[in-house]
This record gives C-alpha cells, structure tokens and sequence, in this order.
C-alpha cells in the first residue's frame, strides 16, 4: 500500500466522512462522535477533498487544512487524509471506486450530514454512490425535514434502515441508509471563516 495512503486491517466497517474541512470544527467532531455510536463502525475516514465542484471559490492550501484537522481529532481510530489527492479523483463516484479497488475486503460508509442529503440528487453519479455503499446520515441544524423530503431519499425510501437496524447499517448490504440524530451544533466552515478566525491563505 502506498504511503500517501491510509492503512486498513480487512474486513473492517469504514465511515468516509468528505468535505472540504475549511476548517474542520466541533461540528465534525460531533457528526464522528454520532455516526460511531449509530452505525456498527470500526474506524472514520474523514476524507480532505481538493476542492468542491458544487462551488466556485476554492479552499485553504490543502496542507493548512490536513494539519487543521489532526489538530483537532485525537481519536486512534479517525484517521485524516488526503486521499483524493492521492487518487487524482474530484467526485465522491469516482473516490468510492478508487477505495474498492484497493481496499476490495473492506466495507465502506458513506457519511453525510442531513444538509447534504437534502442536495445529494445534485450529486455526479449519486446513485452510483448509493447503489454500493450504505450511507449514514447525521441531522444537521434546520435541515432535517429537507434531507427526508429531498428527492434522494424519496427515491430511496424502501432502503431506509429504522429502529435497531440502524446499529447494523455497516454491515448491511446496498443500498442502505440511515438517519441518526446527535445534539445539534450549529459550527460551520462558514461561519468560522466569516468570523475572521480562520482565512483561506497561509
């Protein structure tokens, strides 16, 4: 396995938690937090992207934000990575594809907070994302009744995991997705960048 890229004991549950983490914030901690006491998994992934397409302005130096983040996690089983960067991917389709083909005996989640299932029809390829991972979706601040409402989830409404089978959305078989709820917080890359504590240079 190449360097750049993170190391995985086989047959382990993986959440892949993505996002620009611009920076990262309380608010992924707590998404993290949630999402392994909801959803029967071994390790976190969270997956530093280059960049958004769905937006037009780029983000911090990919190296300010990868430090930013292990900063903040300190947790053995989260692992922070660049890996599709490492890959050369832009879409999470394209990411997922990469992971299966160099990790074929692991199981991966998708991880999303509700605000991105709410959008995820806009997605590339998003039914190609939920045809082959199990997605765990965490409740966001506002956006609750969006995501459930949300075209995606109309459309993979006999998929949804409820009550005790959400604890074993890991190891269920695609598509398969589940809503946890976690105590709200309402930290956002946003809002910490507008507050002037974080900029987008060096």
């Amino acid at each position: 396995m190449r360097a750049d890229l993170p190391s995985a004991p086989p047959g382990q549950v993986i959440g892949l938690l993505g996002g620009s983490f611009d920076p990262a914030h309380e608010g992924h901690l707590a998404i993290t937090r949630a999402a392994f006491r909801s959803f029967g998994l071994d390790r976190i992934w969270w997956l530093v992207s280059p960049g958004n397409p769905l937006k037009s302005e780029g983000p911090a130096p990919m190296e300010r934000r990868i430090a930013a983040a292990r900063a903040l996690i300190c947790d053995p089983k989260v692992t922070v990575t660049a890996i599709e960067t490492a890959l050369g991917t832009r879409y999470t389709a394209d990411t997922l594809a990469g992971l299966r083909h160099l990790w074929p005996g692991q199981r991966f989640v998708w991880l999303m907070g509700s605000d991105n299932l709410a959008g995820f029809h806009r997605w590339d390829r998003w039914q190609e994302v939920a045809a082959h991972h199990p997605i765990g979706v965490l409740a966001r601040p506002g956006s609750q009744l969006a995501a459930l409402s949300s075209p995606a989830a109309r459309s993979m409404a006999r998929a949804r995991l409820t009550g005790a089978a959400v604890a074993r959305l890991g190891r269920s078989a695609a598509p398969a997705w589940a809503l946890a709820g976690l105590p709200l917080n309402a930290s956002s890359s946003t809002a910490i960048r507008n507050s002037g504590a974080w900029t987008r240079q060096p």
